[in-house]
This record gives structure tokens, C-alpha cells and sequence, in this order.
């Protein structure tokens, strides 16, 4: 994009900002939403809107579409946050909730792992000699030549209109929101908020999110700008790298939690992820393609590890509570914005070097954080 709309790395920066503001926007309605006309038709409804946003870049490519684009596809995937985990906890049943959200998280590993190598695969088929595949075929009628990644949207828009038939054609069970589930009125809210616990946690939130996306959307342009590295090739390879270590490092992360202290957990994988974002920031070209995923693979456990800390830190209104973390994702609307205005004044190297603050703070956790309740833990010598 940047490339191709010619963009400096701060109106680069808004399109990840466009993305998960909608987070902002969306969670609270689309509860509503859900009140009203039920699961089923809210998930049409976000795919349909999605769909919207895909068609809008695909078939009108400039930044501003590209803009409203992310914005409309954000709302849909908010939409379908808010909507998912209590009909995963119905559809699967209550004994099997916990194993089929760490499933439902490793699939999401894995297909953020796949999507930047399918993306690599379009970029570098199209506008060759494809008149055997009809696919590629036609998407070289429709894909400008000086933009290949818009292929990906037309991808975007195969992918939602699956998805709506598959909704349209399911049954759904039934949810009923269990009472930790529900999120309470206004008052509550503001009441929490008055809560420092609840305003240290939220900050917290935020700041791995925008850790996360700060590294994951910079990654390509930084290792073009410093090591000349191919973004549509070695960048989105090791984009993709960053997300199937993560997956991976989820599975150790889940074991190590059996076995000791979430906040013992949280601060040795948060100073190596620390280690290895120097590495990458500051090493040569080879440390950088490998330190960059590693990154992925120790930030994989601070996400379930903030979230289950702030909420063994309250003793009621955790539906609430939820709520406000959930916000808290808008962190990855306006971290890489600031490494974006840093990157035009500064460099970019200089602007990623801001996500030490953001490391530093959810280290600070591990030392501040006092859970009511804390990890059940496997004894593994002893009583």
C-alpha cells in the first residue's frame, strides 16, 4: 500500500487504525444487536459488512476506500467477537468450553500463519501466463498490475459470501448468557472505572494489543527499509512466521501456567520477547528474519495471562469487566499510529523502539498484579 498509493508511514498507520477502532465502535451496539435479532442473524449481518468493505477496496482501489475498507471489515469482525464465545460455550457445551476456545485460538494461529503465504502465492501468479486456471484468469481482468495484493480482497469477498451461505443454512442452538456473561448498565461501568485495578488492567490490554500489532504490521516495511528485503516476498514470509510462533508458543505457554505462576509465566516470556524485539530492531539482517518471529512466539501467552489476571483481580461484574478489556484492543488502532508519526520524524527504527514502553509496562505486571485467585497449578514432586 504504501508503495502503491505512495503513503507516508503515518497515513500508512491509519488503516490498522481504521481496523480496530472499530472495535471501539462496534462491541457495545452489536451487543444490542445480539438482544434483538439473535446470534444468527448478527453473524450474516457481520459477514455481510464485511463483505461490504472487501468489495469497496477490491472494485474502487485508492487509500480512502482502502480506509473505509478496514473500517467496514473491523465492524464486521467485532461483530463477531461479541457474538462467538457464549455461542461456542452453548454449541459445544459447558465441559468442553475451555477446549474448544483453545482450539478455536489455534485455528486462528494457524490461519494467520497461512494468509501471508497465500497472499505471497497470488502476488507472485497473477498477470503471468494463467490461461489454464480460470481463477487467476479472471483475476487478471481485475486486478491492476501495479496493485497485485488487491487480489487479496477479491479473496476477502469469495471467502464472506461462503460464509453467509454456511450461517444461512446451519442451525443454532439456543444461547442463554450465563450471569457472568451479561454486561451491566451504565452505572456499573462508571463505577468500575473508579476502580484502579479495572484503569491498570484496561491500560494493560491496550498495550499488548498494541504491542502485537505494532510489531506484526511494521515487520515487512522495517526489514525493506534497513535489510532490502522483498515485503511481498521474505516480508510476508516472516509476517507469517510471527503468527505460527505464536501458535506455537501458546502450547508451551498453556503447559508452563499448569506448572507455575501465571505472573512468574508472564514475566519470563514478556523480557524475552523483550530480547528478541533488540534483536530484531538492532541486529544484522539474519538475526533480524529470526528474532522478529520470536517475538510472536514469547508475546503468545500475555494476552490469556492479562486477561485471566484483571478478572481474578475483581470479585463481581465480570461481564462488564470483559467489556472494557475488550476495548482495550483499540491499543491496535493506536500504537502503530504513533510508531507511524515516529517512523516519518524519526526513522522507523527509532518509532518500533516506542513498543519498549508498551513491554515495559505489561512486564510490570508480573510484579504489581495481586489475583484474588490465583492459577491452579500441578504439583509435580510432593504433596
Amino acid at each position: 500500500m504504501i508503495k502503491g498509493f505512495n503513503l507516508s508511514l503515518t497515513l500508512v498507520a491509519l488503516l490498522p487504525f481504521a481496523f480496530f477502532i472499530a472495535y471501539g465502535v462496534m462491541s457495545i451496539p452489536s451487543g444490542m444487536l445480539i438482544e434483538r435479532y439473535r446470534e444468527k442473524k448478527v453473524m450474516i449481518a457481520a459477514f455481510i459488512v464485511a463483505l461490504a468493505g472487501s468489495l469497496l477496496l477490491a472494485l474502487f482501489p485508492n487509500y480512502l476506500s482502502a480506509v473505509f475498507s478496514l473500517f467496514l471489515i473491523g465492524c464486521g469482525m467485532a461483530m463477531l467477537q461479541v457474538v462467538i464465545n457464549p455461542l461456542l460455550r452453548t454449541a459445544g457445551g459447558e465441559e468442553n468450553y475451555a477446549f474448544y476456545s483453545v482450539l478455536a485460538q489455534l485455528i486462528f494461529g494457524f490461519a494467520s500463519f497461512v494468509s501471508p503465504l497465500v497472499y505471497s502465492g497470488l502476488v507472485f501468479r497473477l498477470h503471468q501466463n494463467t490461461r489454464n486456471n480460470q481463477l487467476f484468469s479472471a483475476l487478471n481482468k481485475l486486478v491492476p498490475v501495479q496493485l497485485p495484493w488487491i487480489s487479496l480482497y477479491f479473496l476477502f469477498v469469495i471467502i464472506c459470501v461462503a460464509m453467509i451461505l454456511v450461517i444461512l443454512f446451519s442451525r443454532f442452538p439456543k444461547v442463554a448468557l450465563n450471569k457472568d456473561e451479561k454486561g451491566g448498565p451504565l452505572s456499573i461501568h462508571i463505577e468500575l472505572f473508579k476502580n484502579r485495578k479495572v484503569i491498570l488492567f484496561f491500560i494493560a490490554m491496550l498495550s499488548y494489543v498494541g504491542t502485537e500489532q505494532g510489531v506484526a504490521n511494521w515487520i515487512s516495511q522495517f526489514l525493506f527499509t534497513y535489510h532490502d528485503y522483498d515485503p511481498q516476498k521474505k516480508g510476508a514470509e516472516t509476517v507469517a512466521y510471527f503468527w505460527g510462533l505464536m501458535t506455537a508458543g501458546g502450547l508451551l505457554g498453556l503447559l508452563l501456567i499448569k506448572l507455575i505462576d501465571s505472573r512468574i509465566v508472564l514475566i519470563l516470556f514478556t523480557a524475552l520477547a523483550i530480547v528478541c524485539l533488540s534483536a530484531g530492531l538492532f541486529g544484522s539482517s539474519p538475526v533480524a528474519l529470526i528474532a522478529f518471529p520470536m517475538v510472536g512466539f514469547f508475546a503468545s501467552v500475555i494476552y490469556p495471562v492479562i486477561f485471566s489476571l484483571a478478572l481474578n483481580s475483581v470479585e463481581e461484574h465480570h461481564g462488564s469487566f470483559s467489556g472494557i478489556l475488550v476495548t482495550g484492543i483499540i491499543g491496535g488502532a493506536i500504537i502503530p499510529l504513533v510508531i507511524g508519526w515516529l517512523g516519518d520524524h524519526l526513522g522507523l527504527r527509532a518509532g518500533m523502539c516506542f513498543l519498549y514502553l508498551t513491554m515495559g509496562y505489561i512486564l510490570s505486571i508480573g510484579f504489581w498484579a495481586k489475583p484474588i485467585v490465583t492459577n491452579k497449578t500441578i504439583r509435580l514432586f510432593g504433596k
